[in-house]
């Protein structure tokens, strides 16, 4: 990258040699020129280029090459041929040696497209895991409730269930509400654990248990969870049942099979608990994982790194027996904390000094800056895209479906420099064509179908790709302005997402009353328009009982071609807030922190749930 001259994209967008929008269009038609200290930041954010030597084909692709190679393959056979790859190439990760003195080349060989049998057609709930907690949860929805809520579901008719972002937050006693903030999108929170289902795990054998329960079940009284103590309480737990492990062979087998991942990702743990906070706070030497006092001291601290490998496995192996009863979609977080393990083990293919967010649009007049760290393009494809692989990897593990938060991501970010406002910003293109092969070779393997959230500002080529590789899109009924028979079939069609409001919350007018309380100017005008629209088109009125108005709701989202419909247990509990309020703070709205009014335990005998169950069950 030793250019800046314009190449063009679309039409109306131009691009420079570094993969930056000159020129953008945001969510209202309104055209942004980058500034040129825009662009000098994000250059300097990218750093130089390292090289790569990669090839990413699709399977049957055919592409000249030098001279006669010699291709190692993922299972380890050699092949020799011409100067020319040869089209029954198998699917994966192999090794081209294009000369015996010079380096080999990574060659991916990927699908046409990501897996999606030709069948599909069901539904299932969006579940907040944290909100669904049963009498026996210690103050947070856990594996064992998700495991209740999967086999009720599939008694339901359901065949699968769309759940929260899972992944780990900053190991801290001040726990990261907001799941979409990841410190890792490859390992889990603990916070997540069934202790009761830990071997070893009784009051017999750690009579300690008893009172740790009874303090978790107590944080049941009260609606707002608090993740801090949960935390605290879990991994008390946790440690005493870690002093009484010796060792599992599927223990030792995890291990192998996460490899260096696992290690590294333990490995930050334990830093970030000696040291009480994020990387960059850490003392220099510490703070770049190949470092040799990282070596010394992992060695000085191997029970605590053994401890947290222990602690993901204990994980796996949950969440494995809850994916037995529907296939359950994983939600992929559009990026991480740049203070994570993610951020820490993967720095050097990360961009510096900025942000990735959103654009102005009419409610954030200023941009947003959603804090995320960013994957400089050219280091992702020097690394052979390997962060990507093990991303994506992860979560389509133990899943039936991955859906991908701001799939549009794949094909440009908005990046914000350090100590510039989100107006300042500018998108930065990706290569989205190896990056679409790469998720569907892993989408294949793990045959686990891909939505990507397509919501808000996408480009027409965008929706095109996607529509190629068979990624579904996704389709709100909140959004759409024509009735649900005209939505496409491949794709997934809900009411609402966590990030909008409930049917009791629009209905009532509480959702409305709560911006406007927060003084946040809500949009009047559009939120009239989806309530008239949907008295139209569900058929209710406003004197009309909640239960019958999120019935028929649900009855008019079953009209929909689509693929796969979901529900939201918020809905299906008649809540009216909504998980997350954009725009606010903990302090003046419990977002990700409120759980569900009642038991899931009650939820599960309730009219209402089984009233939206019948609306949706696609084998009627």
């Amino acid at each position: 990258m030793h250019s800046t001259e314009a190449a063009t994209i679309e039409p109306t967008i131009r691009t420079n040699a570094f993969g930056i929008d000159l020129n953008y269009k945001d969510a209202l038609g309104i055209s942004h020129e980058t500034s040129a200290e825009t662009v000098e930041a994000l250059e300097r954010a990218m750093g130089a280029d390292p090289g790569c030597r990669l090839m990413v084909v699709r399977k049957g692709e055919q592409r000249d090459l030098p001279g006669p190679a010699v291709i190692a393959l993922e299972d380890g056979q050699r092949i020799s041929i011409p100067a020319r790859l040869p089209a029954d190439l198998p699917l994966g990760y192999h090794w081209l040696h294009l000369d015996e003195a010079g380096d080999p080349v990574r060659l991916i060989v990927g699908p046409a497209h990501c897996w999606l049998p030709e069948n599909l057609r069901t539904w299932g709930w969006a579940v907040q895991l944290y909100a669904a907690r049963s009498r026996e949860s210690w103050g947070i929805g856990d594996f064992g409730d998700l495991e209740k809520l999967a086999a009720w579901s599939a008694e339901l008719g359901a065949g699968m269930m769309l759940v929260n972002p899972l992944s780990a937050p900053l190991p801290l006693s001040q726990q990261e509400a907001s799941p979409y903030s990841p410190s890792s999108r490859r390992f889990f929170n603990p916070i997540w654990l069934k202790i009761d289902w830990i071997p070893g795990a009784t009051v017999a054998d750690v009579p300690q248990l008893e009172s740790l329960g009874a303090e978790g079940r107590a944080l049941n009284h009260s609606r707002t969870i608090d993740r801090d103590e949960v935390f605290a309480l879990k991994m008390r737990a946790l440690e005493l049942l870690w002093l009484r492990f010796d060792k599992d062979e599927r223990f030792e087998r995890y291990c192998e099979q996460q490899g260096a991942g696992l290690h590294s990702y333990a490995i930050y743990c334990t830093l970030a608990e000696t040291y009480g906070q994020g990387w960059h706070s850490w003392p220099t030497e510490h703070r770049h994982p190949a470092n040799e006092a990282v070596a010394k001291f992992t060695a000085e601290h191997e029970s605590r790194v053994r401890f947290h490998k222990w602690v993901q496995w204990l994980i796996d192996e949950q969440l494995e027996r809850c994916a037995k009863h529907v296939g359950l979609m994983q939600d992929l977080p559009v990026g991480v904390n740049p203070d994570g393990a993610d951020g820490w083990i993967w720095q050097d293919a990360m961009a510096s000094r900025v942000g990735v967010g959103a654009p102005p649009d009419e409610f954030n007049t200023q941009g947003q800056n959603w804090g995320l760290a960013a994957l400089a393009p050219h280091k992702l494809r020097a690394a052979a895209y390997e962060p990507f692989i093990q991303t994506v990897r992860a979560a389509m593990r133990h899943a039936g479906g991955l859906r991908v938060d701001h799939v549009m991501g794949l094909f440009r970010l908005f990046w914000i420099p350090q100590g510039m406002d989100g107006s300042k910003g500018a998108y930065v293109r990706y290569p989205y064509d190896e990056m679409l092969t790469i998720l569907a070779l892993e989408s294949v393997r793990a045959r686990a179908y891909v939505v990507g959230e397509d919501l808000g500002t996408v480009e027409d080529e965008t929706r095109k790709q996607l529509s190629a590789h068979r990624i579904l899109s996704y389709r709100l009924l909140w959004f759409e302005k024509e009735e649900p028979e005209t939505y496409p079939r491949e794709a997934l069609a809900a009411v609402t997402t966590h990030d909008l409001p409930t049917v009791a919350g629009l209905w009532s007018g509480s959702d409305f009353a709560r911006q406007e309380e927060l003084g946040m100017k809500p949009n009047e005008e559009s939120t009239q328009e989806i309530h008239q629209r949907l008295k139209k088109m569900a058929d209710v009125n406003d004197g009309d009982d909640i239960a019958d108005v999120i019935s028929q709701t649900y009855e008019l989202l079953a009209r929909a071609p689509a693929r796969i419909l979901t529900a939201s247990l918020e809905d299906a509990a008649a809540v009216e807030e909504r998980p997350n309020l954009p725009a606010t703070t903990c302090e003046t709205t419990p977002n990700w922190s409120l759980a569900l009014p009642v038991p899931i335990e009650d939820l599960m005998q309730a009219e209402l749930p089984k009233r939206i169950a019948r609306a949706l069950r696609r084998d009627k």
